[in-house]
């Protein structure tokens, strides 16, 4: 049985694939190619920060990791906000995608506040 961290890791690298998919139907004119690039990037920074926090040298150090994955998510978040906004691909395209997000900024959203909960106390 996995535990949390591995289902966690699972799931932020079924989102960057996810995402990487997204992206491919993005197109390649100027405007699509940058929003694209952005949200790659964030988007798959996710799942990478938060396999360097799992690494980490120190509770400090894990708390720090893991803001840096809720500050990529939250990017993501707002890149495919902005595809949506923008109209650049069908709505059920990308929904999905806006879900899964923000339900993953909220997970992290609530580890980081627990991990400084905790570090004051």
């Amino acid at each position: 049985m996995e535990n949390k961290a591995d289902a966690l890791s699972e799931r932020f690298l079924n989102f960057g694939a996810e995402i990487i998919k997204l992206v491919k139907l993005l197109g390649n004119d100027p405007i699509n190619k940058h929003i694209a690039l952005q949200l790659f990037r964030s988007a798959t920074s996710v799942g990478a920060n938060y396999e360097e926090a799992r690494g980490a040298e120190s509770r400090q150090d894990f708390a720090h990791k893991m803001q840096i994955v809720l500050k990529e998510a939250r990017e993501s978040l707002f890149w495919l906000k902005l595809i949506q906004r923008s109209e650049l691909l069908d709505k059920k395209e990308f929904e999905k995608h806006i879900n899964e997000n923000q339900q993953i900024c909220d997970i992290v959203a609530k580890s980081v506040k627990t991990l400084k909960n905790n570090n004051i106390k």
